[in-house]
């Protein structure tokens, strides 16, 4: 049923429906009941729609604002988000000095010495010789010496042999030496003055072939001195054959703690005829050698000389390796 406009123009007019905008007043167009009633309806519909607007709006604004809040990152993010690190540069070496070239290690060889060195801690003696030649003491020194022809040159007898040094016959191969050594005596019976004295004539033992030989007795040269370091010693030569040996001697006394010291040089040579043709040695070449020993004699102190030979011993004779 259609609802009548109670509302009538003042001039009376016959009603007529409004048709203007439902809810839309303007000037000249006085509202009527029907556009009072449809607006009320219209604003409630249109007043929910509007609530319902706000509040997709504020639900678009929270969900906006929610979204645009910076999350707390995680240790794992944060690590992640962070920049990263750039690999370690390692620091090119510091270029290495070449080191000097280094000796090349060889094997050492350890060779025996040359020479060496004796000492008679009874009489004081030392001296040096080549560690080839033979040492000799005690004894087989006083065996030695006693074999020469002149085995000793002291005016008087009481000497006694200390050491003996020999020369090999493979250093002279082939040839008619027959003995050459370096020996020291020891007589404390003398005095100084005898001490500096020689024995110019001794008879001369045969060679021990069970019949006499022709002999001569050995010459004398006129004493003359030496300087050995400090020391300054009297000095004779002889020369004593027998048969077909030849001896060659020199002699070197000097007076040191209350005794006589003689030093003798010996070299003794066979006759050609009988060495099936050998060579006959250089005599002057071999005593040469035997003065480089007679050259590095020293006297020390002394303990008491006896008549007897000296026992070898390690206390008594010492032949060590030549400093």
């Amino acid at each position: 049923m259609n609802r009548i406009n109670l509302f009538r123009n003042v001039s009376g007019t016959k009603a007529v429906r409004s048709t203007t905008f439902p809810g839309t007043t303007f000037p000249g167009n006085p509202a009527t009941l029907e556009s009072v009633t449809w607006g009320k309806i219209n604003f409630e519909k249109n007043a929910s729609v509007l609530v319902f607007a706000a509040l997709l709006i504020v639900c678009s604004i929270a969900v906006g604002c929610s979204s645009e809040k910076p999350q707390p990152a995680s240790s794992n993010n944060s690590s992640a988000m962070t920049q990263p690190t750039p690999p370690a540069v390692t620091a090119p070496p510091a270029p290495v000095q070449q080191a000097a070239a280094k000796p090349v290690h060889k094997k050492v060889v350890h060779k025996a010495p040359v020479m060496l060195a004796y000492t008679d801690k009874t009489s004081g003696v030392s001296f040096q010789y080549p560690r080839k030649y033979s040492l000799k003491t005690g004894d087989a020194a006083d065996q030695l010496v006693s074999s020469a022809p002149v085995p000793m040159d002291f005016i008087q007898p009481g000497g006694v042999a200390v050491a003996a040094v020999a020369v090999p016959e493979t250093v002279y191969p082939k040839s008619d030496l027959g003995t050459a050594f370096f020996e020291v005596s020891v007589n404390k019976t003398l005095t100084v003055e005898q001490c500096g004295e020689f024995l110019e004539t001794k008879a001369a033992s045969p060679v021990e072939t069970g019949t006499p030989a022709e002999t001569t007795a050995p010459s004398a040269a006129q004493p003359a001195k030496l300087m050995i370091g400090d020391m300054e010693l009297q000095s004779a030569e002889t020369l004593a054959s027998q048969g077909t040996r030849e001896e060659a001697s020199k002699y070197y006394h000097v007076f040191e703690n209350g005794a006589c010291y003689e030093f003798a040089l010996k070299v003794s040579t066979f006759g050609i005829e009988n060495q099936g043709g050998a060579t006959h040695v250089d005599r002057g070449e071999v005593f040469k050698r035997l003065e480089k020993i007679l050259a590095t004699v020293k006297i020390g102190s002394a303990a008491e000389v006896t008549a007897s030979a000296p026992a070898a011993s390690p206390t008594t004779a010492v032949a060590t390796p030549a400093q």
